[in-house]
């Protein structure tokens, strides 16, 4: 259907990390105007602060910006997209336009939020209506406090409260028309936003994923027909599609998690599963612990740099160049960690079983920062999102909320014989170990005849193991609470 002219108040639609139609509160209230709406893209990096969009998440916003112009397209509307500063080309897209109010769905890291209160001040004293949305979490970090009246550190209390305290609204349908201006403002190409790398080393990436609103409500739809009903299980096995991998969708906002909630809930319903019973389920969980990095980061805005345990920052954290380089290219010698270093590399993306593994390996076998690998997987993760990469890492090395206690230490040799019994997914990423025997498959240096084309390990596991706690403890006793 053809978008519609209209004359009358013309409002900008300001698209972010909502880079979608349906469930879209932004675009819903610019549309109950009445009058005609400019859907924007404004790409300006340097608003980010230090957390600029790595290669990989900016590969995936290159693809998704497009599917959200084709479907825009489809309506008969279009996406603008310019470049600079977020504040000064607001301002002159409504001079452009005439545009006397302008809509937006929040985000929520620290540098943003800065940024956002400075523009909603200015364009109001403008004389423009300007309005932000909650269009990526199911609720705001600031609405819910502990019993003490302090922002929750630990996951399951806050999950509770979450649950006691909201049911997620029934999604939205997308629009089935968009009104048009009556002329539209010059935008820039995609290409011009240089967002693709020159090199292409993104093929593989380009043919795992389907970025946009229909790739990730397929994505959804596929996950909550089959692999859903065996999540429990088939969560911690790597080599199996058994997780739903729409952390990248929910992170440009391609689906919301009121989406992800309510596709959950038909599917439950379709097999006569009470409400009671599928709210408690553990893929649900899932969406919790995503809700709870976004309550850590408002709450602790320093976190993304810094420990939230004061005492880590005593750490003796070593420094070695050539064993984070061997960690970043899968060159370990540690068969699971490897796979998944080179699945990540590949892809974009990786397993949450072997993130855990590879997160304990750099921090406590290597005994090298968790800043270290926050940055990395920054700039690798096509799902690279602020509030659970810090909270995955801060996780890992101990020194976060309601984080696994240092002393967890994850062995990749038991947790591959356990999660990779024969082999399958690290054979798939290291084809350097494809013929090995599976007895030896997790342990290519104790097998007869080592490959040759892959490396020993770069430590002993037990030895480095018992370095990482002597150093824990070290750091306890220096600060007073061995």
């Amino acid at each position: 259907m053809q978008g519609r002219l209209h004359l009358a108040s013309l409002s900008i639609v300001w698209f972010r990390l909502d880079l979608r139609l349906a469930d879209q509160p932004a675009l819903a209230a610019a549309l109950a105007r009445g009058g005609p709406v400019l859907p924007v893209y404004i790409h300006s990096p340097e608003d980010d602060g230090d957390w600029a969009p790595g290669a990989a998440s900016n590969w995936w916003l290159h693809q998704s910006l497009a599917a959200l112009d084709h479907s825009l397209r489809q309506l008969g509307s279009r996406l603008i997209l310019r470049r600079g500063p977020a504040l000064d080309t607001l301002q002159q897209l409504a001079r452009e336009s005439g545009a006397d109010a302008v809509f937006w769905c929040r985000r929520y890291e620290p540098a943003v939020v800065a940024r956002d209160t400075v523009i909603k001040s200015a364009l109001r004293a403008a004389g423009l209506e300007a309005a932000s949305f909650n269009g990526n979490l199911l609720i705001e970090p600031w609405e819910i406090r502990n019993q003490s009246g302090r922002p929750f550190q630990v996951f399951t209390p806050f999950w509770k409260q979450v649950l006691r305290s909201t049911t997620p609204a029934v999604p939205t349908p997308a629009p089935a028309c968009v009104p048009v201006p009556a002329r539209w403002p010059d935008g820039l190409t995609l290409e011009a936003l240089g967002l693709l790398p020159r090199i292409a080393w993104y093929s593989r990436m380009a043919r795992t994923w389907q970025p946009g609103e229909l790739g990730a409500t397929r994505l959804l739809d596929a996950f909550t027909t089959a692999a859903l009903f065996d999540y429990g299980q088939g969560r911690d096995l790597p080599a199996q599609a058994g997780t739903s991998r729409i952390s990248p969708h929910l992170h440009f906002g391609e689906l919301s998690p009121r989406q992800a909630w309510h596709g959950v809930a038909r599917a439950a319903e379709a097999r006569g599963v009470e409400a009671n019973n599928w709210r408690s389920w553990q893929y649900l969980t899932e969406l919790g612990w995503r809700e709870f990095g976004h309550h850590l980061l408002h709450h602790f805005p320093h976190t993304p740099t810094e420990p939230l345990r004061a005492e880590f920052r005593k750490f003796p954290w070593r420094d070695d160049a050539a064993a984070l380089q061997a960690w970043q290219q899968g060159r370990s010698g540690i068969p699971l960690v490897d796979a998944g270093m080179r699945e990540l590399w590949a892809t974009g993306w990786m397993h949450n079983r072997v993130r855990m593994v590879v997160a304990s390996f750099l921090v406590k076998n290597l005994q090298l920062s968790w800043q270290h690998g926050a940055r990395w997987f920054w700039d690798t993760l096509v799902d690279a999102d602020l509030a659970s990469n810090t909270l995955g890492w801060q996780w890992s090395a101990g020194c976060g909320a309601d984080a696994a206690p240092f002393f967890r230490v994850f062995n990749p040799v038991s947790q591959g014989e356990r999660f990779d019994p024969d082999g399958e997914y690290v054979r798939r990423w290291v084809p350097e170990l494809a013929s090995i025997d599976n007895r030896f498959i997790h342990t290519p240096w104790l097998a007869p005849e080592p490959p040759n084309s892959y490396p020993p390990p770069i430590v002993d596991l037990r030895e480095s193991r018992e370095a990482a706690l002597l150093a824990w403890r070290k750091m306890r006793a220096s600060s007073g609470d061995a």
